[in-house]
């Protein structure tokens, strides 16, 4: 097995977790479930899976240098929600977190359109473009391989959040 084809597979095999585990966490829960809050402030399942879905998506076309799903394929128009066209949620605030309140298809079919697209994405690579600078705005800059782990650890981070409020419910 080559470098390239290594990679490609542990890549895959990990953002296919992501969007397997977010189809998971939604599966079989109303609307406000989904919007449930464990505080008054707390993110909800329906915010921490659209952002972790939205970062892998700006994140993934950014490096692909292509349209975000979002956007392209009218995600932004079917949720409806009150923010910026290119808003991922980070930075937002509890009142903004509030305010994702969605249908559980809706946000299942977004991360499955958003899972695919990362798919196909990374089929494309080789192992010298996982070398390529991404980001010169950190030292030492930021490589495409080292931004794709950032995202997987991300998303990880608010599935297994999303997982835990889930239980909870």
């Amino acid at each position: 097995m080559s470098t390239s084809t290594a990679a490609r597979d542990l890549l895959s095999d990990a953002f296919g977790r992501i969007g397997k585990g977010a189809a998971l966490v939604i599966d079989g829960l109303t609307p406000g479930e989904l919007s449930q809050r464990v505080t008054p402030t707390a993110n909800t399942i329906a915010w921490l899976v659209w952002h972790l879905a939205r970062v892998q998506d700006a994140q993934v076309s950014d490096a692909a240098d292509t349209d975000q799903v979002w956007t392209s394929a009218g995600w932004e128009k079917r949720f409806g929600l009150p923010f910026d066209a290119y808003a991922t949620g980070y930075g937002q605030s509890s009142d903004e977190v509030g305010q994702v309140n969605v249908d559980p298809e809706l946000l299942a079919g977004y991360v499955a359109a958003v899972t695919e697209d990362t798919l196909a994405y990374v089929e494309t690579l080789s192992a010298s473009d996982l070398d390529r600078i991404v980001d010169e705005n950190w030292d030492p800059p930021v490589t495409l391989g080292v931004r794709l782990i950032s995202v997987i650890g991300d998303d990880l981070k608010h599935l297994g959040q999303a997982e835990f409020i889930r239980g909870l419910i």
